[in-house]
């Protein structure tokens, strides 16, 4: 067939799930599209049918068509008028490139086991003016709010898409912590495994730095972290944070501290700022506020933060 290619698996990607796989690389690429294309086997594995759970080997070869060009017909959602105003009242910016949406937590971007509502399923209620559809270039995890980047055309959809996978994009996280650190900053530089349902340190997992800063703390009690993580992997900020004794605060995988009745039963995990200077040529920051509980709990502590 024209435009198949065929990608060799890297070695630091030996274990990874296919369709986390296709998440980091494809991230417009929807989970249902990415189901029919296995389903019919348009992609294959070392030639072989290929599920979505697979785990890829390093030196496998995946056989992909030309997914840029295949235009995938648009699935029909019905989405209720409460829905519909709930995902436009997210928007934080709009042009005609670009939507950014300030993403709660507790809403997934793409859908999933006992996923019934997320992100991907109401993007008919953000297309306005436009005739298109707009589309997924990155996710932040169900948990974690903050920015969210959607692309209003093909040709944004791949600048981004590149921008990320090239870490050309600086983020800016806000965390809420147990603990402080020991220093007021530092790079924490720690390779990330998969084990089970959790991400582990470990020598033989993948490359995973982060930059942080403690912009407030009451003692050694509680800290409010900036967090700037400078590649992708999954929960690498949450990871990273628990590896300098300062689990984020209402982490149920992670903070094994307890809950406390100071705080909502919430991840208080925020992506606050996007740098897209690249993409305009010019400075470009794009910041989602805080949500109230965020709020909240830091006035709950006595931490001072001001947007």
């Amino acid at each position: 067939m024209a435009g198949v290619t065929t990608v060799k698996v890297a070695e630091n990607d030996d274990g990874i799930r296919l369709n986390r796989w296709f998440l980091r690389e494809y991230p417009s690429l929807s989970l249902s599209r990415l189901q029919k294309l296995l389903r019919t086997k348009q992609i294959k594995v070392d030639g072989k049918r290929a599920e979505t759970s697979t785990r890829l080997l390093a030196g496998q070869e995946i056989r992909l068509p030309p997914l840029d060009e295949q235009k995938a017909p648009l699935e029909e959602h019905f989405i209720s008028e409460k829905d519909k105003k709930m995902i436009q009242s997210l928007v934080i910016y709009k042009d005609d490139n670009i939507i950014a949406i300030n993403k709660p937590s507790g809403l997934a971007v793409q859908g999933g086991t006992n996923q019934k509502k997320h992100i991907d399923g109401l993007l008919d209620a953000l297309m306005f003016e436009k005739d298109e559809r707009p589309r997924l270039v990155h996710r932040i995890d169900k948990d974690t709010s903050g920015i969210l980047l959607l692309a209003r055309n093909r040709q944004m959809a791949e600048k981004l898409t590149l921008a990320f996978r090239e870490h050309k994009l600086p983020k800016t996280y806000l965390a809420l912590v147990n603990g402080c650190p020991s220093k007021n900053s530092g790079e924490i530089n720690a390779s990330l495994l998969k084990v089970g349902e959790k991400m582990q340190i470990n020598e033989q997992g993948q490359e995973a730095k982060s930059i942080y800063k403690v912009l407030d703390n009451v003692g050694n009690k509680y800290s409010l972290l900036e967090l700037k993580p400078l590649s992708g992997r999954t929960h690498q900020l949450r990871v990273h944070a628990l590896s300098i004794n300062c689990p984020i605060v209402g982490d149920d995988k992670y903070n094994l501290s307890g809950k406390n009745n100071l705080f909502v039963d919430k991840l208080h995990l925020h992506a606050y700022k996007i740098d897209l200077s690249v993409i305009y040529k010019k400075q470009k920051i794009i910041t989602a506020p805080l949500p109230s509980y965020f709020k909240d709990s830091l006035k709950a502590v006595g931490i001072i933060f001001k947007e």
